[in-house]
Formats: structure tokens, C-alpha cells, sequence
């Protein structure tokens, strides 16, 4: 809780810290992923709704849980008195029960008509997302509470992803193969492998909670008074959050349109679902072997250049694939290529949201990572929720059927959408990125000293108070 006499800008994190804090996304990605990967395949293989259905289920629920984020970022900056745990991580420890819980339950099959059943997945899931939004949403704001180091940000973005994509690969490698082993009952088959992964996920989060520090907790100033505007505010008055956000409403969308698709892709064009935890194991890897080359390449390169190459990568890999991707070699050997690039997209995107912290506080004299954070999680939610709902009108739209040999309609439209729309997504989020994200590293540092400066001239926080930055404003 209280400030170390080490300069902030350089205090380095132990290696166990940075482990715990990975372990945090290892866990809330196994229980998320569960979800995204395999309740669109279970609404329609196992409960028998359409795909509009699962698509509409998505939709809903994912819009829901956008103003739940939002309604945790007030939750969190309206908190006066920080108890010893801390201001974020207590949300960590007491949210991640629930949804554990949720998480199985969403599994859980019903003997209601389709009418029914749409409604009881829409209301398990709609909580599932509250609860994550709880625990998520307090798990990324509090990195500006652990580090200032602009380079340990680096470092935790790295790991945060690194235990995402460890999390993902878990899910991608494990969740259907032990699906499989109840082929005479696969309901019991979604049910079992669920309570295995969110098993698995609880425990992650715990000790998340466990290994990290709180060192730099800021509470909001009695005038200031949070509220859902104040989130959306927290975009539209900080030009590089609003970049990201938008940029990434498109990564976001064409990451888990692809996941969401690939159990598709692999029984009904290859031919054979088991690939699916193989060709997963490789391209998830090349995901690990990037995220680990993360914070080398941002400081030879910088983070915009890193983020634009990441994105240049997974076009490439997904138009490839598209034209020769039709065996099981090259569609591992493409996907590699595309997922390697996705590696440094996911990262940056986490280690540029606590730079937008410190621009808005720069801006406004305010700190108030709740609300940016949920500010930007709203988008990546609004994305979620488009990602979930088009996969499901598409099957629809290419007459998929379950367990069946598909036309050659349904087989081009599962190759457009897992190739050609997450490609054109990346290609659209480059070019915003490129054109309109100015918060480089050399005005990040000038940002960080102008704070720096203020808290120790004892100036209280006023609406646009730069002065001497007017030309870094400007330009930011």
C-alpha cells in the first residue's frame, strides 16, 4: 500500500510476482475460453438450438456483461476505504467462486423445449458474465497499482498473455478429448471436461491473488464522482483510448470469430476433429514463443511498430490459408505463421491500456483506472458479443448442419469466415492503429515526468492543468 522510496519509473517486479500475475490470465482465460470455444458447438450438437439461437445467446449476454464492465469500473473507483488486500485483488479472490461455478453450469443440459432452453442458456450465461466482469475487469486495471515502470508493464502484459495463450492452448488441446470419452452420453462429456477446466481456473486466480502487490493505490478525491458516463467519458476524452479501443474491437472480433470456428473447420473440411488438439498444440506455441519476444522487440522497436508487425503477420498467415490451407500441414503450417502474429497484437494491447491510464490522469489531473480499464473492456465486450453472434447467423446462413456432410456452400462460408473476415478485421485495425495512435514512447516519458512533477509541487488535480505540455497535448 505504500509508495517504495525507489523511483517508481525504474523499480523493478520479482520474477514470482510477474509468475503470479500470469498465472491470473492462465486462470480467468480457462474459464472464459470454455465458454468461447464450446457452448456455440453445445447449444447446437448437444442442446439442438439453431445457430441463430446460440448467436443470439452470445449477443445478448455479451451486451449484458459491456455495462457490467462498466459497472465495475464504478465500483472500483468509487472505493474510499482500502482494506490491507488491497483495492483491486480482493474482487480477485471473492469473484472468481462464482464464476467457476457458472462456468459449469452453463454445461448443464435442460429437458425445457428450444423456447426454454434459449432462455436458461441466456440467463446462465448473462451471470456467468457478470461475475467475470467482477473478476476480470479488477485483475487488469490494477497493473498502473503494481508497477510505473513502463518496461515492467512490458513484462506483465508478456505474462498476462503468456498465461492466456497457456490457458487457451489448455482448453483447445484437452477440453474435447476428454469430451470424447463420454461418447455415449456427450452432454456428460461437456459437463465433466468443464468441471476439470474450472477447477483448474479457480485455483490459478488464488494464486493470482496470493503473489501479487498493491504499491501504488491512488483513491479518487471526494469531488470526483464515478458513474457509468464517467466510463464512457474515460473514452471519448482520451484520444489513445479511443484508438485502442476501436482498433481492438476489431482484433477482438476476428480472434474469437476464428476461435469459435475452428472445431468447424477441422471435423467438416479436414475431416477429423482430433486435429483440432494438435494443429492447436503447434499455432498455440508459436503464440508462447511470441509473447515471450514481446518486451526485446518493444524496446528495439517500440510498441505501435511491434503491434503493426503482429498484425501484418496474422494477415498474411490468414490469406494463405485461405487459398492453401486445405490439408491439416498447411493449415497448422499457416496458422502458426497468423497466430505467431496474434501473439504480439493480444500483448500490446494490455501494456497500452495503463499508458491511457497515465495519459488521462496527465490529461485531467485524475487517476482513475477503473474507469479507463472498464472503459476499453466495454469495446472488447461490444466485440465478443459481434463475435459470438455472427458465427452463429453464418452457420445458419450456409445451411450448417450438425454430424452431417456439408455442402460445398457451407464449406466455402466456413472457410471465409475463419479466414477472410478475421483478416480483413486485422488489416482495418492496422491501418487505425498506424494513422491515429500518437502516444509513442518519447511523449509517454515526458507524460510520466510532467505527473511526477506535480505530485511533488503538492498541485491539486484540475481539468486540464498542463501548461508547460502544450505541444505534447496537441499532439496527443
Amino acid at each position: 500500500m505504500s509508495q517504495s522510496a525507489t523511483n517508481p519509473a525504474t523499480l523493478r517486479l520479482p520474477f514470482k510476482e510477474k509468475l503470479a500475475y500470469g498465472m491470473g490470465d492462465l486462470g480467468s482465460n480457462i474459464l472464459l475460453d470454455i465458454g468461447t470455444l464450446y457452448l456455440l458447438k453445445f447449444y447446437s450438437d448437444v442442446l439442438g438450438l439453431p445457430g441463430t439461437y446460440g448467436g443470439i445467446i452470445f449477443l445478448i449476454a455479451k451486451f449484458f456483461t459491456a455495462f457490467t464492465d462498466m459497472g465495475t469500473g464504478v465500483m472500483l473507483d468509487s472505493r474510499r476505504n482500502i482494506g490491507p488486500k488491497g483495492k483491486f485483488r480482493p474482487f480477485v479472490l471473492y469473484a472468481s467462486f462464482p464464476v467457476a461455478l457458472l462456468a459449469v453450469a452453463n454445461f448443464i443440459g435442460t429437458p425445457f423445449d428450444i423456447t426454454g432452453k434459449t432462455v436458461m442458456a441466456t440467463v446462465l450465461f448473462m451471470l456467468y458474465g457478470l461475475f467475470l466482469s467482477m473478476m476480470n475487469c479488477s485483475y487488469g486495471a490494477m497493473v498502473p497499482a503494481i508497477t510505473k515502470n513502463p518496461q515492467e508493464r512490458a513484462h506483465l502484459a508478456a505474462w498476462r498473455q503468456g498465461g492466456a495463450t497457456l490457458g487457451l492452448l489448455l482448453c483447445t488441446v484437452g477440453f474435447m478429448p476428454i469430451q470424447a470419452l463420454f461418447t455415449a452420453q456427450p452432454s456428460l462429456g461437456f459437463l465433466v471436461a468443464a468441471l476439470i477446466f474450472a477447477t483448474c481456473g479457480l485455483f490459478s486466480m488464488w494464486w493470482c491473488y496470493s503473489g501479487v502487490q498493491e504499491r501504488y493505490v491512488d483513491v479518487m478525491p471526494d469531488h470526483y464522482k464515478p458513474g457509468i458516463l464517467k466510463s464512457f467519458r474515460a473514452i471519448f476524452h482520451n484520444p489513445p483510448l479511443l484508438v485502442l479501443c476501436i482498433a481492438n474491437l476489431r482484433t477482438l472480433a476476428a480472434f474469437n470469430i476464428k476461435l469459435a470456428i475452428q472445431v468447424y473447420y477441422t471435423q467438416y473440411v479436414l475431416n477429423d476433429i482430433h486435429l483440432l488438439s494438435w494443429m492447436d498444440f503447434f499455432s498455440m506455441g508459436c503464440i508462447l514463443i511470441g509473447v515471450f519476444m514481446v518486451p526485446a522487440a518493444v524496446k528495439r522497436f517500440g510498441k505501435k511498430q511491434v503491434y503493426l508487425g503482429g498484425l501484418a503477420l496474422w494477415a498474411i498467415g490468414d490469406v494463405l490459408n485461405f487459398f492453401w490451407g486445405s490439408n491439416s500441414v498447411l493449415f497448422a503450417s499457416f496458422s502458426c505463421m497468423a497466430f505467431f502474429g496474434t501473439a504480439f497484437v493480444n500483448s500490446l494491447n494490455w501494456a497500452l491500456v495503463p499508458d491511457t491510464v497515465d495519459y488521462g490522469e496527465w490529461k485531467t489531473g485524475i487517476r482513475a483506472e477503473g474507469s479507463v480499464y472498464t472503459g476499453y473492456t466495454f469495446s472488447r465486450k461490444i466485440s465478443a458479443a459481434l463475435a459470438g453472434f455472427l458465427p452463429g447467423i453464418m452457420l445458419t446462413h450456409t445451411d450448417y448442419m450438425p454430424n452431417v456432410a456439408q455442402s460445398d456452400a457451407t464449406l466455402l462460408g466456413l472457410r471465409q469466415l475463419i479466414f477472410l473476415w478475421p483478416c480483413g478485421l486485422a488489416i482495418v485495425a492496422a491501418l487505425t492503429m498506424g494513422f491515429f495512435y500518437q502516444l509513442n514512447e518519447k511523449r509517454f516519458a515526458l507524460i510520466i515526468e510532467e505527473i511526477g512533477q506535480r505530485k511533488y509541487q503538492g498541485e491539486k488535480p484540475t481539468e486540464s492543468t498542463s501548461n508547460s505540455f502544450t505541444a505534447l497535448k496537441s499532439g496527443g
